[in-house]
């Protein structure tokens, strides 16, 4: 049973810039709730009873934004869903555990900040960029794992043109989803499919030591895509298709369209 999670937040926000200077992007709202808390709402409805959030020294506030508050919750006490809002998030603070990346090194660095919280065999990984409306897609990976015992990655497809904005998934055979190769934002000529990698994964701890041995690669960073494919020679991945809606929040267009899209009635 996967009762783990990890979600990476240590990141600067500079597509957001100026707006995330000073205010982190995953506490921007989205619908009545802030980006990072649907995305936990996505764990805890999986059963994930312990969710790591790996944060920079300058994200503080992610933090505070958790801490119980004894001053406003009597402020607001004759007020049921505000004070029912912050005792939720009371409630949220028991199942998280920081933990912090100094420097933005990458996604990869960013997973092995975690490890030593890491108990169980797999675990899941969320990216809060990423917003999956209408159905719980880390169920849907989940429900994979437990059938094949292997690590899962949630996979969409897109139009050929747009392959190298993403990682792009190859198949070892196209029915059952099994991945044998990961090519990191390839051009259209030499792209394996059209199937992108989203922010989505359950991966076995086995990715530490490869995460462990990893170069740095562009910018200096971590890459994990090149730790899941050191992986690929000795373990197995799964694709996961997932069927809720996907929007991106990773950019201002994004994240005003996903805002609509949540608030519709």
């Amino acid at each position: 049973m996967i009762k783990q999670a990890i979600i990476p937040l240590a990141g600067l926000g500079t597509r957001m810039l100026p707006l995330t200077k000073a205010f982190p992007k995953e506490l921007w709202p989205l619908g009545n709730k802030s980006i990072l808390e649907n995305v936990l709402d996505e764990c805890f409805d999986t059963g994930i009873n312990e969710v790591i959030l790996v944060i920079s020294k300058k994200k503080k506030s992610i933090k505070d934004y958790f801490k119980k508050d004894t001053i406003l919750e009597k402020k607001v006490k004759n007020k049921p869903e505000l004070l029912k809002s912050l005792k939720n998030l009371n409630k949220i603070s028991s199942k998280i555990k920081f933990v912090y990346q100094d420097k933005p090194k990458g996604l990869g660095h960013a997973v092995l900040c975690a490890k030593k919280l890491i108990k169980s065999k797999h675990f899941l990984l969320l990216l809060p960029d990423d917003i999956i409306n209408g159905k719980n897609s880390s169920k849907e990976l989940i429900a994979i794992n437990k059938k094949t015992n292997s690590s899962v990655i949630a996979i969409r497809k897109v139009i050929k043109k747009d392959v190298k904005r993403y990682g792009i998934v190859g198949f070892d055979n196209s029915k059952n989803l099994k991945i044998n190769k990961m090519v990191e934002k390839p051009s259209v000529k030499n792209s394996p499919s059209q199937f992108a990698i989203i922010g989505r994964y359950i991966l076995n701890k086995s990715i530490f030591n490869y995460l462990g041995k990893q170069k740095s690669g562009k910018l200096g960073e971590i890459q994990i895509t090149d730790a899941m494919n050191a992986m690929l020679f000795h373990e197995n991945f799964y694709g996961c298709k997932f069927k809720g809606k996907y929007l991106d929040c990773g950019t201002i267009n994004g994240y005003i369209n996903s805002f609509k899209e949540i608030n519709k009635k």
